[in-house]
């Protein structure tokens, strides 16, 4: 195996030095801890913030983060679900949510993978 990599550092800086004015930064240490929960828990947590407009700049940050960790998994060969949902539209967020789960669509090694790296990204946002 290889190793690659991905910048995961200067993505990491990217996002924070973008967001740095917004009051938003303690996000990343919620997007650490919302990691143990999963990839459907971290994706969806976005939904939740954008739905307020108190929190709306901390939904951003955390949808760009997710945006990165798909364009990085990209990059290393592996297609992460990342479908745009209306977060009103349940129906549409349960099957967004169901493929993080589904073997054929998302198999476990990549999920194992892109968890991996989904932590590590959110270790270099807390500085």
């Amino acid at each position: 195996m290889a190793l690659y990599d991905y910048n995961l550092d200067r993505i990491a800086q990217k996002l924070v030095l973008d967001y740095r004015d917004k009051q938003v930064l303690n996000e990343s240490h919620k997007m650490r801890q919302t990691a143990a929960f999963g990839l459907e828990r971290f994706w969806g947590e976005h939904l939740r913030l954008l739905g307020k407009a108190d929190t709306r700049d901390a939904g951003e940050y955390w949808r760009d983060t997710w945006g990165e960790l798909v364009r990085i998994m990209d990059k290393a060969g592996i297609a992460v679900p990342n479908d745009r949902v209306d977060p009103n539209n349940t129906q549409q967020v349960r099957e967004m949510a169901e493929k993080f789960w589904d073997e054929e669509q998302f198999p476990r090694d990549d999920r194992q993978y892109t968890l991996a790296v989904l932590i590590q990204l959110c270790d270099r946002l807390v500085w």
